[in-house]
């Protein structure tokens, strides 16, 4: 998959199958439409494309009002999105900016200064409570319309169900927001992961004796936070069993900073204590064990956290015990 930031990139394809989306998550809603734009896509000799916006609308508009609690809690980073992008067969993505000027474009100039001039679309494929333009004024009516004036087709999807829950971004924000993982891997079709480059911290783990992979995140609210069993990928050729923390550390920085701190159980002796640093790593988040606790001094953190080694071990043993049974 190619990506370009902005529509005047070099190497852009002049026309293209499109969607538009935040597609936070990826989920399989967004899977089956994706799939639906390939299959259009190679029928019709055309790449398939797909437009999304950073920052996420919402986080714009919030921060534009002084408000940025009501910024929605984000699923995953703009590297796991294009990951799952990828990984669903599009040949290209396109990542606008979205600032003031983009949220100034009324529907038309939208439509004729994005979608055709910009990105070429033939076919563009929408969800069915797709909105665009400012103050959100254009429909999927008005983009049809558009689109037999200007020379493309225009397409719509009807929502995903999962066992009859609507499957929507919002849906797997409330699952991870309440710990309920299985549901939002029922909803994502695939555990929930969250992917970076391990970097250097306080190294107050290894005085604690639980040295951690740390990875930090580009913005402050996370849709799961908490405790959880996990397992890591990209530092040995079996995924790692563990225990991670997710948040911002309120016992010793409590700074506002969203933090993933991951403690393997059983660390790889060919990495060595440091041969972790700068790599890319993806950790799922497979059972959440209880919220972020602020703990009254380091020893009652250090108890705590070997309390979650002891409990994320047993849920381990519960569910290899599961397989096992399965088997």
């Amino acid at each position: 998959m190619r990506l370009f930031r902005g529509f005047r990139a070099p190497g852009l394809a002049p026309a293209c199958a499109l969607t538009i989306g935040n597609f936070d998550g990826v989920h399989r809603g967004h899977q089956a439409m994706l799939a639906l734009l390939t299959n259009e896509a190679r029928h019709r000799g055309l790449p398939s494309c797909v437009l999304s916006f950073e920052p996420h609308p919402r986080d714009y508009f919030a921060h534009a009002a002084g408000q940025p609690e009501r910024a929605p809690a984000r699923i995953a980073t703009l590297r796991d999105k294009l990951a799952e992008l990828e990984r669903c067969g599009i040949d290209q993505a396109v990542i606008l900016r979205f600032d003031a000027r983009l949220a100034s474009l009324d529907a038309e100039a939208f439509v004729e200064q994005v979608l055709v001039q910009g990105l070429g679309a033939r076919y563009v494929l929408v969800g069915d409570d797709f909105r665009y333009g400012a103050r959100r004024a254009g429909d999927y009516a008005r983009l049809d319309a558009a689109g037999s004036r200007l020379g493309f087709d225009v397409a719509r999807m009807q929502s995903y169900e999962v066992h009859g829950l609507r499957v929507s971004s919002s849906a797997v924000r409330e699952a991870l927001a309440a710990g309920r993982m299985d549901e939002a891997r029922a909803l994502l079709g695939r555990p929930y992961a969250l992917s970076g480059h391990v970097v250097h911290g306080r190294k107050l783990g290894r005085t604690l004796g639980f040295p951690t992979l740390n990875l930090r995140f580009p913005y402050r609210r996370c849709a799961a936070d908490g405790i959880f069993v996990v397992q890591v990928h990209g530092l040995a050729p079996q995924p790692l069993r563990g225990v991670a923390s997710l948040g911002v550390r309120p016992t010793v920085e409590d700074a506002g900073r969203l933090l993933l701190e991951t403690t393997c159980f059983d660390w790889p002796a060919e990495l060595g204590s440091d041969g972790a640093y700068g790599r890319c790593v993806r950790v799922e988040l497979l059972h959440r064990l209880h919220a972020e606790r602020r703990y009254d001094s380091i020893e009652a953190l250090r108890a705590g956290i070997e309390q979650d080694r002891r409990d994320a071990l047993a849920w381990w043993a519960g569910a290899d015990g599961a397989r096992g049974a399965a088997s």
